[in-house]
């Protein structure tokens, strides 16, 4: 584990190429807790791998751990501990499942998006260090919305929103789209219909989500598709081993590979570049309003 550790921050400090694309950052929310959100981060980003992708997830759930849990691995160091400590980010990056990196979120700050000026530049600079080596930052959000990881989202390149067929999901979830658009609304969305009984079931909430959300905000969400019960994710979930690398033939693992699909089909370019508007530039401007 040290040595892959090692060769992990001497890969993670080689210098960029010039023509290297910017990471086109994604986050992961939702209107409510208990509706696989983190799971379907986690899963999602494997994915991308698995499609040829260099992917960071960064877990800011501040102080709930769910990728570690999720994945079953101790972490030496945790985002918290990048800023109290004034670590370098290279330091804190792990190494988990099928070559995927991920940042802990850590736990003994209440929150990452209140931080103070000082603390907030460290975690930009340090974030403008590695952001050119990966095709995708996911950000697995908190669930619900404060004024202040509102920014982190705004400031996304686009937002991939998880809900299940229960109202009060759905109900939190159009509360969780409804505050995006007010302060962005050229903001990308993406809904998943997560926890469906069937697919047929399933695709069905999503068109009536996506008609209700056009209906009241008008805007169109694109829908990213449909994940099924599946007895697997909770076997996942207790051996600690992503579902999509558990038996990548159910249906729920299935289930995300189209959907990872269905998103890069609803790209008209799977990279940013330089020349767009980048999420700490945007970060900045959000958090100065």
């Amino acid at each position: 584990m040290a040595d892959q550790a090692e060769g992990l921050r001497k890969q993670l400090k080689a210098p960029p190429l010039s023509n290297e694309k910017i990471g086109k950052t994604i986050s992961f929310v939702s209107g409510k807790g208990g509706v696989g959100k983190s799971n379907t981060a986690l899963n999602f980003s494997i994915e991308l791998i698995r499609a040829g992708y260099d992917v960071l997830l960064m877990d800011l759930d501040i102080g709930m751990g769910n990728i570690e849990i999720l994945i079953g691995q101790q972490t030496s160091y945790t985002i918290v501990d990048m800023l109290e400590r004034q670590l370098s980010i290279t330091e804190i990056i792990e190494e988990g499942p099928n070559g995927l990196h991920f940042l802990a979120g850590g736990s003994g700050l209440a929150s990452i998006f209140t931080l103070d000026n000082t603390k907030m530049d460290y975690f930009l600079d340090q974030y403008a260090k590695i952001v050119q080596k990966y095709d995708y930052i996911i950000f697995d959000m908190g669930a619900g919305v404060t004024a202040e990881s509102i920014h982190f989202v705004l400031a996304s390149d686009e937002c991939i929103v998880v809900t299940t067929p229960e109202p009060t999901a759905i109900m939190d979830a159009y509360s969780m789209i409804k505050h995006i658009i007010n302060n962005e609304d050229n903001m990308p969305i993406y809904i998943v219909m997560n926890q469906a009984e069937n697919p047929k079931s399933g695709t069905k909430a999503l068109e009536r989500f996506k008609r209700i959300i056009f209906h009241f905000l008008d805007i169109n969400v694109h829908m990213l598709g449909v994940l099924p019960q599946d007895k697997n994710v909770s076997l996942a979930v207790t051996r600690q081993i992503p579902y999509v690398l558990l038996n990548k033939k159910s249906a729920v693992a299935r289930a995300l590979k189209l959907l990872v699909v269905n998103y890069h089909t609803n790209q008209a370019t799977t990279r940013r570049t330089k020349q767009a508007d980048t999420f700490i530039g945007k970060l900045k401007r959000f958090v100065k309003r």
